[in-house]
């Protein structure tokens, strides 16, 4: 009896030894939500020139151009993107994208040290924003 409970305690432990953690999305990922979801106001470089840009008041904004004292503000740009908070926004005609960015999570430290479990699609978005900083 000894000698099935090691086998069995053997196999679930090879079976957490090869569970894969969940990685962080590639900015190319975050590049075909972008595309998708964003460019036709901030246009396909993010720089704000999208197709419907002329037609708003204000302007979408330069998307690559978050960043301020060299520091991304990832928990900001996460709380704009899915619509949490919007304090101070020039306008209200971003829509809030959240219920259409669930899914699997993946662990996101957005500044603060603490990984905080983030959709994957959201957090492919910031990393792609994130990439195209200048």
């Amino acid at each position: 009896m000894k000698r099935i409970a090691l086998i069995s305690l053997g196999i679930t432990g090879l079976a957490v030894a090869c569970a894969k953690a969940p990685s962080m999305p590639e900015p190319p990922e975050g590049q075909a939500l972008f595309n998708a979801n964003c460019a036709q106001c901030h246009g396909v470089s993010g720089t704000g020139d999208g197709e419907w840009a002329d037609a708003m008041d204000p302007r979408p904004a330069d998307l690559t151009r978050l960043s301020e004292n060299g520091q991304f503000p990832r928990a900001r740009v996460l709380s704009v993107i899915d619509g949490y908070d919007r304090t101070g926004l020039p306008g209200k005609d971003m829509p809030e994208f959240g219920l259409l960015l669930e899914g699997d999570t993946v662990p996101v430290d957005v500044g603060d040290g603490v990984l905080t479990p983030t959709p994957r699609p959201l957090a492919a978005l910031l990393v792609y924003l994130e990439s195209i900083q200048q």
